[in-house]
């Protein structure tokens, strides 16, 4: 099947060419024609299944070919995809340019930890598509500076990801913002029984599509265990590195300190590395990605922030330095490569004390992974397993009142967040994505405005702004559902 026959209008063939793209996967399959025809859409794929194009597409071609749905808004946002993370958050932008190059539709990404003001000066103008983070949609929304009133689709990218890091009440707050009439499209990694919850409530009757089975992982992706004592981790990885001549690897550890610890380890030895976690820049960050992609760093060292929020084509090789706490987010570390048909390798590095991980995968995966020993780094059998260190929870934050001050100062980096899973309850919990934590404009009266928003605190990115209340949701209701396919 080619795109044409998925209904396909010529400008976005025209892209899709120009990128060499001939063939759609089996989510692009299934999802654009649904989009096309105005369903509501719950789809679970796994990344590099290549959703995004999945409803970016088809979102491109329904704005382009229907008739504005709420021409009051002055605005004119017509669509607004809702990512957990900044990377995210730009990559989908970057697909939205890339694919509607010749439509006469126009785009921007809007994320914390960045200067507002810029955005804000940018929202003034006409906009149709707008892809954001939860926490600085919503400091637009303090701010009067964005109206949600005209939005047609909403869609929900990595929705999962963004209920385990606790944005559920920015989720609800965001969704009493928009008009009744509108499409829904939610794409997870997996249908979780919170997904098919949260799916109940946002969706009118939806078409699913699920394109591979829950926590299954790539199929092309070589999978090994190293069995290794905790103290010879470092001596191993640069010798599987240097070795076997790998010269774009992304490692993945349990926390910033060691993400840190061991990129400026490894960099100290001759093997260009650097870290990105929560804790560094915008800027920082993006120079890091920017270098990896480029062949000029040798290794990425990532908590797992980076498991959703890192695209990189033809990645050859995932190490998990240490294993995730949770079975699923070893499928999602090991997703970054074996990626569009692509083949690749992930190698794990455990010690006594990841035993019991392991097991936990591996039942999750119903798959017993290859062990490998390497002459001279054979284990202890007497080893004994000692505590791992966990990361960090955050504190659960006070949520603001409707009316939040904006006088604080402005601060130049980003909101800090650990790298840990929320505790439970509805305020906003870190989790391990630091990328989610954009500085929120603002705090309460009774509140220190100069925190980081993923800690459980507020930082601003503006001065002397007085938030206007927050619009409360409008009576319920059922709500229209939008005509037409759209169809070129």
């Amino acid at each position: 099947m080619s795109f044409a026959e998925l209904g396909l209008m010529p400008e976005l063939l025209r892209a899709l060419n120009a990128v060499g793209y001939t063939t759609p996967t089996p989510i692009q399959r299934e999802a654009i024609p649904l989009v096309l025809s105005g369903r509501d859409l719950l789809a679970a794929a796994q990344t590099g299944t290549g959703k995004t194009a999945g409803f970016t597409l088809p979102l491109l071609q329904r704005l382009a070919t229907t008739p504005v749905l709420h021409p009051s808004n002055k605005h004119r946002i017509r669509a607004l995809v809702l990512t957990p993370t900044r990377e995210l958050a730009s990559q989908v932008e970057a697909s939205v340019k890339e694919y509607g190059q010749d439509l006469k539709l126009t785009s921007m990404v809007i994320f914390g930890g960045v200067n507002i003001n810029p955005q804000r000066d940018r929202l003034q103008r006409k906009l149709d598509i707008l892809v954001a983070t939860p926490g600085r949609l919503l400091d637009h929304v303090g701010q009067g500076s964005i109206d949600l009133g005209g939005v047609e689709i909403l869609v929900l990218d990595e929705a999962d990801r963004m209920l385990d890091m606790g944005f559920i009440r920015d989720i609800k707050r965001i969704l009493a913002l928009l008009p009744t009439q509108r499409q829904n499209l939610l794409f997870s990694a997996t249908f979780a029984p919170e997904i098919k919850t949260f799916a109940q409530n946002l969706l009118d009757n939806p078409a699913k599509v699920e394109v591979a089975p829950q926590v299954t992982t790539a199929e092309r992706v070589e999978q090994r265990i190293y069995p290794v004592d905790r103290d010879a981790k470092k001596p191993l990885l640069q010798k599987l590195i240097i070795d076997g001549n790998w010269n774009q690897v992304l490692v993945f550890t349990r926390t910033k300190h060691g993400a840190n610890r061991l990129a400026e380890g490894l960099d100290g030895d001759g093997i260009p590395a650097m870290a990105i976690h929560g804790n560094k820049s915008q800027a920082a960050r993006e120079r890091a990605l920017s270098q990896f992609k480029a062949g000029k760093l040798r290794v990425l060292v990532a908590t797992d922030i980076a498991a959703r929020g890192i695209d990189i084509d033809a990645l050859p090789h995932v190490v998990n330095y240490e294993l995730p706490n949770v079975p699923e987010d070893y499928v999602h570390r090991i997703g970054r490569t074996g990626r569009a048909g692509a083949g690749g390798e992930a190698v794990s590095l455990v010690c006594v004390d990841e035993h019991k991980l392991l097991a936990d995968i591996e039942r999750t995966i119903r798959q017993k992974l290859e062990r490998v020993i390497v002459p001279g780094f054979e284990p202890d059998p007497n080893a004994r397993p000692e505590p791992l260190r966990k990361p960090q929870a955050a504190r659960q934050p006070r949520r603001d009142s409707p009316a939040r001050s904006h006088s604080a100062p402005a601060r130049s980096g980003e909101g800090r967040s650990n790298e840990g899973r929320p505790s439970g309850g509805s305020g906003r919990a870190s989790t391990g994505s630091g990328y989610a934590s954009e500085s929120r404009a603002g705090a309460n009266a009774n509140r220190s405005p100069n925190r980081g928003e993923a800690n459980g605190n507020r930082s601003s990115d503006n001065r002397g702004n007085t938030a206007a209340p927050r619009p409360q949701p409008s009576p319920g209701g059922p709500r229209r559902r939008p005509s037409g396919n759209g169809n070129a």
